[in-house]
């Protein structure tokens, strides 16, 4: 009978002892906006146009890109979105928009597969926190079927964008 009474309280002992340890040694941070931003210091933010300097030009990226861009920190944080000056600013460009061919049937020679790639290159800088600041490109590329690339073509580009949208925001407000 002791020796199960005493394993029983040598049991609750080093549970209460590993609970202590595990919550005093550790902090966790959630946020729901899911980001890390101080919001004691940051209340605006400002993105600026990104320019397009790509030698092939899909007339509507910028538009697509900024407006995802913009939802997102509007969505997602609790800045307010201003035309100039925010605690916050984000600019960049545009540098790559390219479509390839990538696979070549060895009984024709003529390509089957298409490579759609854009690049982005992004300026974080967060005037009250400047070693939060972020200069950094992304590239995400998207494969289809060569015959159905101009089928396919805005809903590749939206796919890329998000997910360009998903590593900018991880890079510089989630910190992922």
């Amino acid at each position: 009978m002791f020796c199960i009474k005493y394993k029983l309280n040598s049991i609750r002992c080093i549970f209460v002892f590993f609970n202590l340890f595990l919550f005093s040694a550790c902090s966790f941070y959630y946020s729901f906006q899911g980001s890390r931003l101080n919001y004691n210091l940051l209340k605006t933010i400002t993105i600026h146009d990104f320019k397009n300097s790509t030698a092939f030009v899909y007339p509507k990226l910028s538009q697509i890109f900024e407006q995802s861009l913009t939802n997102r920190f509007v969505e997602q944080t609790n800045l307010n979105l201003v035309m100039n000056n925010g605690d916050i600013e984000i600019e960049g460009e545009i540098t790559k928009y390219d479509v390839k061919n990538i696979a070549v049937n060895d009984d024709d020679n003529f390509a089957f597969q298409a490579k759609l790639s854009i690049e982005i290159k992004v300026k974080y800088i967060n005037h009250k926190e400047p070693n939060c600041n972020v200069e950094q490109s992304f590239l995400v590329s998207r494969m289809c079927d060569v015959n159905c690339f101009y089928n396919v073509q805005d809903i590749l580009v939206h796919e890329i964008v998000n997910e360009l949208i998903d590593m900018i925001y991880n890079a510089t407000v989630a910190k992922w």
